[in-house]
């Protein structure tokens, strides 16, 4: 049976996201910029058509800002990670087949439902609105890549009304040749520009190639890409559990940090945050890399930048053990007399934890017993009241070195303090 992919797309997710709780922003411009206030990283509607482009530096573009009244956020991840849940529960509870692709998408499986896809399509996104409050766009094809194309007409076009169906559409071919072949989901830029050499521009004219010509130039995965335009399906949902093969947890700093004292507490966080993720995907580590760098971009400072990796005397996911070495590794690789602007870990060497290899250096059975009994207390007590509510006291309390977010706003659905409140006023009854 011939099967229907669709991708739901969040809309501008991490504006969308401050709308929620936030109703006066709705309809005029909108920004969210990323660490440190740095860049925009997410968009209205309105915004995008005042010109303001993704990646512009926030400092640039601050008289357009104050010209245009557009209101700018700090990044809250908590806040959008959160939501992004709540849409993908969701998703899940209406459609039994899914792949979470990103923070703001999903692939799902429309076969054997009950109503005719498009239709239920529209059910999903006026339930997702309903239910979290987040406006999407589906596009709907008989394989992934021809989902993607759908989505993004679906997005950009409201004729549209948030969902286009390229499956057994008489006007399929006319939406393939308005898609250039660089926002072909799986061209990058180089074959993108080879292809263009070949004046293959667009989708329809990518999809009239023979298949061993393709093979022959861009390998195996050009050829899936090509195969799933012409209506074949090579990609199926992914929806198993992949653990990652590394961790890396880094900021770039609000405040360059000079002493090695600010310096081993911004990795003990990190170290920290590492563990956390390490122990969700229930892994261990073999190995630790620690790295530091001056700001390349303050011309009076000299410029340093080194790392240096160890391997653990035994695989672990303990906090107290990974910041020891971590410290260690820092003494190493610390210079004085600099400025640094952004540090960073990294783990490697990740294996599941019940099934991890012994060393002669292994702590004993019951001390590890001991740990572990110490880190699911910690981290149920931080999921039930918040990151951060336990931590080891190496990450510190006062943090000068902390990342810039001067306009964020609330963590209105993972910490009770900031939760919205709701006031109700009198209400007049008729006699």
């Amino acid at each position: 049976m011939p099967r229907i992919f669709a991708l739901v797309d969040c809309n501008n997710f991490y504006v969308s996201c401050e709308r929620v709780f936030n109703p006066g922003l709705r309809n005029i411009p909108v920004v969210v910029l990323s660490n440190n206030d740095g860049c925009v990283i997410a968009r209205s509607n309105e915004a995008k058509t005042l010109g303001i482009p993704m990646g512009a530096p926030a400092f640039k573009f601050r008289n357009i800002f104050s010209q245009h009244n557009v209101k700018t956020f700090s990044s809250n991840y908590s806040l959008y990670g959160d939501m992004s849940a709540r849409v993908m529960n969701s998703l899940s509870s209406m459609v039994p087949d899914m792949e979470v692709y990103s923070i703001d998408e999903a692939f799902l499986l429309l076969n054997n439902l009950p109503e005719e896809p498009e239709k239920f399509a529209r059910k999903i996104r006026k339930n997702v609105l309903k239910w979290v409050g987040i406006p999407t766009s589906i596009g709907i094809g008989s394989t992934k890549t021809l989902a993607k194309i759908a989505n993004r007409f679906a997005k950009k076009h409201p004729e549209h009304g948030g969902v286009l169906n390229l499956k057994d559409n008489p006007d399929a071919s006319a939406y393939l040749a308005q898609t250039p072949v660089e926002d072909i989901w799986g061209i990058g830029r180089k074959h993108s520009l080879f292809l263009k050499s070949y004046n293959i521009r667009n989708a329809l004219d990518l999809s009239n190639q023979t298949r061993d010509w393709i093979k022959s130039k861009m390998t195996v995965t050009g050829l899936q890409t090509l195969m799933e335009i012409q209506g074949i399906p090579c990609l199926s949902l992914e929806d198993s559990f992949v653990p990652n093969k590394s961790i890396i947890s880094s900021r770039s700093f609000g405040q360059c940090v000079h002493s090695i004292d600010q310096l081993k507490e911004s990795i003990a966080c990190y170290v920290t945050r590492s563990a956390e993720k390490l122990r969700t995907q229930k892994s261990v580590c073999s190995n630790i890399m620690v790295f530091i760098h001056t700001d390349k971009f303050k011309k009076n400072d000299s410029l340093y930048s080194c790392s240096h990796q160890a391997r653990l005397p035994f695989p672990t996911d303990c906090p107290s053990d990974l910041i020891k070495y971590a410290w260690e590794i820092l003494e190493k690789i610390y210079k004085p007399d600099h400025e640094y602007k952004k540090a960073g870990v990294m783990l490697s060497g990740l294996e599941p934890g019940n099934r991890m290899q012994m060393t002669f250096f292994t702590p004993p059975r019951n001390q590890r017993i001991k740990k572990r009994k110490v880190m699911e207390v910690m981290d149920r007590i931080n999921l039930r009241w918040g990151k951060n509510t336990l931590k080891p006291a190496a990450a510190g309390t006062e943090k000068p070195w902390k990342m810039e977010r001067k306009q964020l706003s609330p963590r209105y659905t993972t910490c009770w303090k900031e939760l919205p409140e709701a006031k109700a006023g009198s209400l007049e009854l008729p006699d």
